[in-house]
């Protein structure tokens, strides 16, 4: 098994973000020697990723990808790990001209990385060098979650949503020192920053997140009566994305760790599993380069093998969804931070509007132009857009306030 060790540390350290020679030599062997199936009959992606083209994809992977691009571009801003809870958590900082402007944390899901975000952590944190006032500008903090990437090894059962929301307050507050800051996340990130901003609203100055849910509320009970109208498309959607979300989330929910042993042992394996997910929860109309360049979806699969990570990432759906959702409080609305939703039409869910309004501080809703479940990685710009707009209006409201 290929594992990265992660040191014991009780305060952030900062590092490179690297791999060692060994693995990536180990990687390349193994894509080398990957044993392919033998398409049967039409080779398309009716029956899972394509043989042809995931073997064209493993050439890519094995003779033209450079790893060292990609830790170049990521080791761009400082990167640290800190232990909280014996849980290793690695964080990106961008920080921004201004040290006292408003913390930003953003929170990835799976399959998902932290470098997902890759093209809104410059916008948001330097807007001045990319067309934006320097007034605007959010130290932005990009952790990568428990068994997940660098946050590895993890070797504690039991971290659920709420015990991640719980690490990343301890993250944010008493590791660096900010009183409040604003979140943003995206499918498993969205899930812990409503959870946020369900048990620790007190520490945020707003939640914004691009998954439509709400803690407590099961949406399978929704009926087509509970959409608007003009929501006809999200129920459209929601039926379109079903077989496409089903399969993953039985085995990741039931046997995470068989799964997991042939996935640590395969990185082609890994690779399928993660990319045919990324092709059909993306807005990319069937075709999956038109969205993630093979390098960004090469790097992604190293970053789920070459740390190990790819075994212990599934662990979060087995936590999460083998037990209700562990709320804190009864009270109503359930999400009581100030709460945006930027809400993406290729998602692989959507709730109605009014029921998030119910259940929710709502103070900002955008259905957005393009993009899925990767929205923050697909469409970049617009996101930067609604981040800064929604979190700035909380912010001068705040000071309206005061």
């Amino acid at each position: 098994m290929v594992t990265i060790q992660a040191e014991i540390i009780l305060k952030p350290e900062a590092f490179d973000i690297t791999l060692p020679d060994a693995v990536l030599e180990d990687l390349r062997v193994r894509l080398g020697r990957t044993r392919f199936p033998e398409p049967v009959g039409n080779d398309d992606w009716q029956y899972g990723a394509p043989v042809n083209w995931l073997r064209n994809m493993a050439d890519y992977w094995q003779n033209h990808w450079r790893w060292q691009d990609a830790a170049e571009a990521m080791n761009r801003w400082p990167h640290y790990r800190v232990m909280i809870e014996d849980v290793p958590i690695h964080y990106l900082h961008a920080p921004a001209a201004d040290p006292d402007a408003p913390a930003l944390l953003l929170s990835h899901g799976w399959p998902w990385t932290f470098w997902d975000f890759k093209d809104v952590i410059g916008p948001l944190s330097q807007p001045e060098l990319h067309g934006g006032n320097a007034a605007d500008a959010f130290n932005v903090y990009v952790p990568s979650l428990p068994g997940f990437g660098f946050s590895t090894p993890l070797t504690k059962p039991g971290i659920d949503v709420a015990a991640v929301a719980r690490l990343w307050v301890t993250l944010m507050t008493d590791v660096l020192g900010h009183e409040k800051f604003c979140a943003y996340g995206g499918d498993w990130g969205s899930l812990v920053t409503a959870h946020l901003a369900h048990a620790h609203a007190d520490r945020l100055i707003g939640a914004q997140m691009a998954l439509t849910l709400i803690p407590g509320v099961d949406r399978s009970q929704l009926g087509a009566d509970s959409f608007a109208d003009n929501e006809a498309w999200m129920i459209e959607r929601n039926l379109e994305s079903l077989p496409h979300i089903s399969s993953h989330i039985a085995v990741h929910r039931q046997d995470p760790q068989t799964l997991g042993m042939a996935l640590t042992d395969s990185p082609m394996g890994t690779a399928a599993w993660i990319w045919e997910r990324r092709r059909n929860w993306s807005d990319c109309n069937g075709d999956i380069e038109s969205v993630f360049d093979r390098d960004h979806l090469c790097t992604t699969a190293a970053l789920y093998w070459c740390t190990g990570a790819i075994n212990s990432s599934l662990r979060l759906y087995y936590e999460h969804f083998n037990k209700p959702w562990p709320l804190v409080h009864d009270r109503q609305p359930v999400l009581e931070a100030p709460m945006a939703f930027s809400v993406f039409p290729k998602d692989v869910v959507h709730m109605p509007r009014k029921v998030l309004a119910e259940h929710s501080n709502l103070q900002r809703y955008t259905v957005m132009s393009r993009g899925g479940h990767f929205g923050a990685a697909e469409a970049p710009a617009e996101q930067v857009e609604e981040i800064r707009a929604f979190f700035l209006d909380q912010l001068n409201a705040r000071i309206g306030d005061a």
